[in-house]
């Protein structure tokens, strides 16, 4: 499998929120070194741990910082723009740094009543995804009654962020997916994957079917200090579900310092339960499982964890791992 990253620009406690899209600079910096082949970024609206809500504006500083390595959206979230402002800003960024950049497309409302109400949505409106998509492309290929600006050398790759209904549409339209999630989890994921594969109709981008999957990766020295590492997220998580509220990343210190109920701890463990973390052997093995099981052509590891070292020390091992790439150093922020 390729290897890339997925970066969500999260918040860390002690850190303005603004310096998570630093991090995320810096994060697609190392990564360009050690060799991976995407780094996307997400678009979340309103959320406290989460400092990226326009993938376009950050991917434009993420191309005056990199120079190989390609950058797209993991995703832009269709029902929240016109099809035509969407192409307009991937074809402006296409042209910036031609031939590196992806658009990775999505479906998800806003996450809270009050977000879908700025965003002007409600959960009865109609899903016209697959419209959209189409309209997209059409600009994007030139196809469309109205020329979106400026007109690109090259085909900039869509990839559609699935689900269930996600792969059937991307088998018709013959788009590559992007597959992660409580879908990657699902005890059908292989029946879905084949369903995509055997429905797929070959299109002008993609004359096979492709998928890439999407997991939550961390690799340190020991099982037990890749659980560690692995706990900010978990608990950030846990605590939404109590609060309502995904919020910024914490230190180890201060979520152990915090009353666990039984509940929360549950959930805490679930998470974990999910994530491929571990030592490089159990997680080249979790990962070969992942690949057998989906027949894969890419990984889009998303991680995120407290300690920013510690982060690009596990960027580093994954690409040892992925790649058979011995890093000279392990990468710090110093």
């Amino acid at each position: 499998m390729k290897l890339s990253m997925l970066d969500r620009s999260r918040t860390r406690a002690g850190y303005a929120e603004g310096a998570a899209l630093t991090h995320t600079i810096e994060r697609a910096v190392t990564a360009e070194r050690l060799g991976y082949h995407r780094f996307w970024v997400a678009e979340h609206h309103a959320v406290p741990g989460i400092a990226s809500g326009s993938p376009p504006v950050l991917l434009g500083a993420l191309g005056a910082h990199t120079s190989t390595i390609r950058l797209g959206s993991g995703g832009v979230m269709l029902p929240h723009h016109q099809p035509l402002v969407v192409a307009e800003q991937f074809l402006m960024l296409d042209a910036l740094y031609p031939g590196r950049i992806d658009l990775g497309v999505g479906r998800t409302l806003g996450f809270t009543a009050p977000v879908r109400r700025a965003l002007r949505q409600d959960l009865d409106d109609a899903d016209t995804f697959a419209e959209d998509i189409e309209e997209l492309r059409g600009y994007l290929d030139r196809t469309a009654a109205v020329t979106a600006r400026p007109a690109a050398a090259r085909q900039i790759p869509v990839f559609v962020l699935a689900t269930g209904r996600g792969l059937a549409l991307a088998a018709r339209l013959g788009l590559p997916v992007v597959v992660g999630g409580p879908a990657l989890h699902s005890p059908r994921v292989g029946e879905l994957l084949g369903a995509y594969r055997n429905d797929f109709r070959p299109s002008a981008q993609a004359s096979a079917p492709s998928v890439t999957v999407s997991a939550d990766v961390l690799v340190a020295d020991t099982d037990a200090e890749a659980a560690e590492l692995a706990l900010p997220e978990a608990w950030a998580m846990a605590r939404s579900r109590q609060t309502g509220e995904f919020g910024p990343l914490e230190p180890l210190s201060a979520i152990r310092d915090q009353a666990w109920t039984n509940q929360l701890r549950e959930r805490v463990e679930a998470h974990l339960a999910r994530t491929t973390a571990g030592s490089p052997a159990t997680v080249r093995r979790r990962l070969d499982r992942l690949a057998e099981s989906t027949g894969a052509d890419e990984l889009l590891a998303f991680t995120s964890t407290y300690d920013l070292d510690a982060q690009l020390a596990s960027d580093a091992a994954l690409a040892e791992i992925m790649t058979g790439r011995t890093q000279a150093s392990t990468p710090s922020r110093s």
